[in-house]
């Protein structure tokens, strides 16, 4: 046979010359008559029938439910910061971090954590169906680390979630958490109310209490997604996790509704979160132990022409003979005991401007009941 290419080709004399050949031609005439029914076989041994699929039970229908109710109202929100190019000059906003939000209302409000938009100087709020809006903030309340924007959306796109309630929360029951976590968006997970009551520190350093407890896990990215009860409904705002390695370990914590409830409305009206002010300040804790005071707020400053001072409330403070005056100690605002001053502004916000509450006031082992109007608080 000629040679082309400059390579020997010998199939033909392998096999002896013409009748070689006869059989070679032979050979591939049978294998293609074989290769159909070979292909035909393997494609048998793979088909197996599909066994049919029992009813799903009612505990599968309803977290497909609830998925399926609140996944519309869940974003993901995108932070920006604005960063110069270094070698164009020109200035851009580029993505610093990404965090999750849901739907407050049909006017386009949308409710996150503080910490997901801290530092940027815009955000762009992605819908489920992965429509994009550039938001604007609204308000925040960092000692919380709540924080309200809102996007121009049609209302069609924008179905609020049902509001719950967290104070009839018992542990044990049933929860869900729907966020981005890792950016993937639209994740469902599911746990139960680990615990009531906890305590975790906002950004601003203050004491967030009455925390909710969850081990439906959350990781990077849910923060500010809600979490939801069997029912569909928000029961609080996913906030941190604790973690050693940085994923979710099953402790996640989420701001209780009632809290959440309590502060949205107010910084969709006012764009902050408008204090309530006694006009006082609260001394160190190392001063009730040397004077042995009873657990509370002993004032060691009280403004002039503010509330407390209206009320007739003095703070501690030194004679002339360098002795301690005695002073007051708010032990209770409206009943409910207070510790320290953290405690005592918790209380405090509860209220408005212009409520009056009734502080148990404790002076020189006297105990008494003083009613004094809250003034707003200039910061």
């Amino acid at each position: 046979m000629p040679n082309r290419g400059g390579l020997p080709c010998r199939w033909a004399d392998t096999v002896g010359g013409r009748h070689g050949a006869r059989w070679w031609l032979g050979a591939i005439a049978l294998v293609a008559v074989a290769l159909p029914s070979l292909s035909g076989a393997r494609t048998e041994a793979t088909l197996r029938p599909v066994a049919p699929r029992p009813a799903l039970s009612a505990e599968e229908q309803n977290n497909i439910a609830v998925f399926k109710a609140a996944s519309p109202a869940v974003v993901n929100i995108t932070a920006l910061s604005t960063e110069r190019d270094l070698f164009s000059l020109n200035v851009q906003q580029v993505p610093r971090g990404t965090g999750t939000g849901f739907v407050w209302d049909e006017r386009g409000h949308i409710v996150t954590n503080f910490h997901v938009i801290q530092g940027a100087s815009a955000a762009r709020v992605t819908l489920a169906d992965q429509t994009s809006f550039r938001a604007e903030l609204v308000g925040a309340f960092p000692d919380r680390d709540l924080a309200v924007l809102r996007i121009d959306a049609p209302k069609a796109k924008l179905p609020p979630l049902p509001i719950g309630s967290s104070r009839d929360l018992q542990v044990g029951q049933r929860v869900f958490a729907i966020g981005n976590p890792f950016g993937l968006d639209q994740t469902l997970t599911m746990g139960i109310v680990s615990a009531l009551g906890r305590e975790i520190e906002s950004v601003t350093r203050r004491t967030i209490r009455g925390v909710i407890q969850t081990d439906a896990a959350i990781n990077p990215g849910n923060s500010g997604g809600p979490l939801l009860d069997s029912a569909g409904r928000l029961v609080g705002v996913n906030t941190m996790i604790y973690s050693p390695s940085g994923g979710s370990s099953g402790i996640g914590f989420a701001i209780p509704v009632d809290e959440v409830n309590r502060i949205v409305p107010r910084l969709i009206r006012d764009g902050r979160m408008v204090r309530p002010a006694l006009g006082v300040s609260g001394g160190p804790a190392s001063l009730s132990r040397s004077l042995e005071l009873p657990a509370g707020v002993a004032l060691v400053g009280v403004n002039t022409g503010g509330p407390a001072q209206r009320a007739g409330l003095e703070p501690f403070r030194r004679g002339r003979d360098g002795r301690i005056l005695a002073g007051d100690v708010i032990t209770a605002v409206n009943d409910e005991p207070v510790t320290d001053f953290d405690d005592l502004l918790n209380a405090l916000e509860r209220h408005r401007p212009g409520d009056k509450v009734t502080l148990t006031v404790w002076r020189s082992g006297q105990t008494r009941k003083q009613a004094v109007t809250l003034a707003e608080a200039s910061d």
